[in-house]
């Protein structure tokens, strides 16, 4: 009897996989497409390859590991609402999209649930956080629903007001985009605001003749020094600032843990090591040499983090303020806390020869650095030590004190140990190496700016850094196993469009960024060695950060580009992060550690949800913090009109230069109609701005000596001027003359722009 031929599966054709990606609904990876044309494993490579190709050509579009069909909205999205269709329903469209790549953006049918407070109803203008399904309308292709209103119409505009002589007074915007456009104050419309507050003003439509006019809506607070241009920042931002009564009748009524479902690890001798302004201290260390001898040369190490869940439940007050605020926000002179002090500072904060509720993490490393296993356990711990990280430096270096001389030998050293086998598992993983300096800016006991440093970066860091990368991994890794669902934190790879710029702009430079193959960090890492050390090496930095996506939160996991890890969750710090938060709680659920875990009803859509809330509230504590810099240092330097600083070319636009002061790393613009005696082109292939007539050149990351014109510190804003000749000037031409501004910084914000770009620091 002939047996029937063996079926053989074939690799479906580029048209197949296309049709299949776009009948099938949300996002689609090399395992759906596997399983639906039924390919094994051998043949996956070959998929890869075919899925690769057609990114690349665009005929995909990639989120991490998931592709879906080119003009496809994520299911959760920011959007406008722009109108309203026939039947009354709201219309929105995305707040970003590519156009020139997919036409005109998709509409979406916005729906409003009936039961509603008015005061909870979006409105045409809002902008909107909105959960999105596909519809199959040709016309409206989406229907939403709204998870949250992150902005509304601006109505008010926020300054400082200066008082009139004779009455009334005007008000000088804090916003750059209005550097220059005053407003008049009439008398009687001051609301008794005096000189130098921050006030909130609702605008009226402005005259033929003279300034716009407005009425003082609010007054926010009296900025008589720098010690409060933060409250700028908070309430540009809308930041909450101030905890709800409820929030803090609760916070005060909380009572340390107890013992009950907790392992008593008071002997174990766990220490905090933190900068040395830390208020709040969620997290301690450990490590041991592993007497196993199938662990020859391995650590046991383990990681203690404060137990937020016990006393932030689930739908209390605290939960709920907590959510809205996303995290803690830090300003150099003030901290604007995600839970109350009772919480953060007390209860939760892991003083020394204090009893602390903890979860902890304890995991089992080879003499190579690789974690072989793991457990989570909910403790009772009394920390050994409190250090800051230069003190524990110090310590193994040779130099000790009275805290850290009697636990050198037991507690410090075997942690540095552990460290060292924990770079080795570092170095062979190959995460993204970028140099960064990250500058503090110190303030004087009245809040005025003392100076701007660049903290060291010393092992002490490091030690406690891939420490906490460790359990984060082990915290990830714990749920995924137990099924358990969680918000990981996610790193995207760089998009086809920024890589293309980069490698034009390293070809630029005689550096090669090959095409072929798949991109690593490693790829990253080989052109940051090929210029550690010389001119060019924080240029290279900047432009590959610049080049990185931005890391986020997301109940679906595409892994960690930055950090080279296949699964990422953030658990060491639920202080400051509700993320870290949800994570202790769906720990607690797997592992049954207590009646306070996640609840069922969190499932993955509504973690979806608070994911993309708290990118957003991350995103604005980033931004808030860092105007707050500019604004500092604005004031800082706004006394020394007229010196000269030397800095490098930060940033090339058509308007003009960014240049970033190397003393301070202050960010200031050089306007281009500013620049030498003829036309100065924008060459945007090679990031320069070129002159016409003599060829001469200022590049990104050119070294230049500018002098500071004027500053404008209410808006963190600064004007300069160049006074050095550029690069690659033609024979015979003349030499470049300072040619310095009349006008002052005025008008439209065309002629001074501020900082652009992104911030440098990158939230792991």
């Amino acid at each position: 009897m002939n047996k029937p031929p063996k079926y053989t599966p074939t690799l479906p054709s580029r048209a197949d996989i296309l049709a299949f990606i776009a009948r099938t609904p949300g996002k689609v990876g090399t395992r759906e497409i596997a399983r639906a044309f039924n390919l094994k494993n051998d043949m996956r490579a070959e998929l890869k390859r075919v899925l690769r190709d057609l990114a690349d050509e665009g005929a995909v579009e990639r989120k991490g590991k998931k592709l879906h069909h080119p003009g496809a909205l994520a299911s959760t999205v920011l959007a406008d609402i722009l109108s309203r269709d026939r039947d009354g329903d709201f219309i929105a469209i995305p707040d970003e999209w590519d156009e020139e790549a997919h036409g005109a953006a998709p509409k979406i049918r916005i729906h409003t649930p009936r039961k509603m407070k008015p005061s909870e109803a979006a409105g045409i203008g809002d902008k909107i956080l909105v959960r999105v399904e596909e519809t199959g309308d040709k016309d409206v292709r989406y229907s939403g629903r709204v998870i949250k209103i992150v902005d509304r119409p601006k109505h008010r505009v926020l300054g400082i007001f200066h008082k009139n002589p004779n009455g009334g007074g005007r008000l000088e915007p804090v916003d750059k985009k209005m550097l220059g456009k005053e407003m008049t104050i009439p008398q009687g419309a001051t609301g008794d605001a005096e000189e130098g507050d921050l006030v909130a003003v609702e605008t009226s439509r402005p005259s033929r003749f003279g300034l716009p006019h407005g009425r003082v809506v609010e007054r926010l607070g009296a900025l008589a020094s720098e010690k409060a241009v933060s409250l700028i920042a908070i309430h540009a931002h809308s930041i909450p600032s101030v905890f709800r009564s409820e929030t803090l009748r609760e916070a005060e009524a909380a009572k340390p843990a107890t013992m009950a479902h907790r392992e008593d690890w008071r002997k174990l001798p766990l220490i905090t090591i933190d900068p040395p302004d830390a208020k709040d201290h969620d997290d301690a260390v450990h490590a041991e040499a592993d007497d196993d001898p199938a662990n020859k040369g391995g650590f046991i190490v383990t990681v203690a983090i404060a137990d937020v869940a016990h006393y932030v439940t689930p739908g209390s007050a605290l939960d709920r303020e907590a959510l809205v605020r996303g995290n803690s926000v830090y300003f150099p002179d003030r901290v604007v806390p995600m839970l109350p002090e009772r919480i953060s500072n007390d209860l939760c904060s892991l003083r020394p020869h204090e009893d602390r509720a903890a979860l902890a993490v304890r995991m089992i490393i080879g003499a190579d650095g690789s974690k072989r296993s793991h457990t989570f356990h909910r403790i009772m711990m009394r920390s050994a030590a409190k250090l800051a990280y230069e003190q524990a430096q110090f310590a193994i270096d040779g130099r000790t004190d009275d805290v850290t001389g009697p636990i050198l030998e037991p507690i410090i050293k075997p942690l540095y140990a552990a460290y060292e086998a924990l770079v080795r598992a570092r170095d062979e993983r190959q995460p993204l190496d970028l140099d960064i300096p990250e500058r503090k800016i110190l303030l004087k006991a009245d809040g005025t700016v003392d100076r701007v440093v660049v903290p060291e970066r010393q092992d002490a860091n490091r030690l406690i850094e891939e420490m906490m990368i460790l359990a984060n991994v082990a915290a990830a890794e714990t749920l995924e196993k137990a099924r358990v669902p969680l918000v990981y934190r996610v790193h995207d790879e760089p998009g086809i469009e920024k890589i293309n710029a980069l490698r034009e702009f390293l070809a630029s430079l005689q550096i090669p960024l090959a095409k072929a193959g798949a991109l690593r960090p490693a790829t990253f890492n080989t052109i940051l060695r090929q210029v550690k050390g010389g001119e060019r090496e924080q240029l290279i930095n900047d432009v590959v950060l610049r080049s990185q996506a931005q890391a986020e939160y997301a109940a679906e996991n595409y892994g960690h580009f930055g950090l080279n890890l296949r699964r990422y969750a953030h658990f060491t710090s639920p202080i400051r992060r509700y993320a870290d938060l949800i994570v202790h709680r769906g720990l607690i659920r797997a592992l049954k550690l207590g009646p306070d875990g996640l609840p069922d009803t969190f499932d993955v859509p509504v973690l979806a949800e608070i994911g993309a809330e708290i990118s957003a509230t991350e995103r604005r504590a980033m931004l808030a913090e860092r105007e707050t810099k500019d604004r500092l240092i604005a004031h800082f330097l706004a006394d020394r009109i007229g010196a000269s600083f030397e800095g490098r070319v930060s940033g090339v636009h058509r308007a003009g230069l960014f240049v970033k002061l190397s003393e301070t790393g202050a960010d200031g613009f050089v306007p281009a109609r500013t620049i030498g005696d003829e036309y100065f082109g924008y060459d945007e292939a090679n990031h320069s701005m070129v002159g016409q007539r003599s060829g001469e050149t200022y590049r990104l990351g050119d070294k230049v000596t500018v002098k500071l014109v004027e500053a404008a510190p209410i808006a963190g804003a600064l004007r300069f001027e160049l006074l050095s000749a550029g690069s690659g000037r033609r024979p015979g031409k003349k030499s470049h003359t300072p040619n310095p501004p009349k006008r002052p910084m005025r008008g439209p914000a065309s002629r001074f722009r501020g900082k652009g770009g992104k911030g440098k620091k990158q939230r792991k």
